[in-house]
């Protein structure tokens, strides 16, 4: 199971920031970021993909959007 970082309920720049920490701890693998608004969304996205990960799903689920990042 990948790991989550959730950011629900905060603004940027947080949600990216907390991405970045969780690219900084994996080499590889799997993880999972929950936020819950559509800027948030973005900026964490571009982030990670320009950090050489790949968006590998993209759900929404109640009004909240689960992004699954891989290398």
């Amino acid at each position: 199971m990948a790991e989550i970082v959730d950011a629900r309920g905060l603004s940027c720049p947080q949600p990216v920031l907390m991405t970045l920490t969780k690219i900084k701890e994996l080499s590889s693998g799997e993880f999972e970021v929950v936020v819950d608004n559509e800027v948030s969304r973005e900026n964490v996205s571009r982030a990670a993909t320009n950090a050489g990960w790949q968006l590998a799903q993209e759900r929404e689920e109640n009004e909240e959007f689960h992004l699954v990042f891989k290398r």
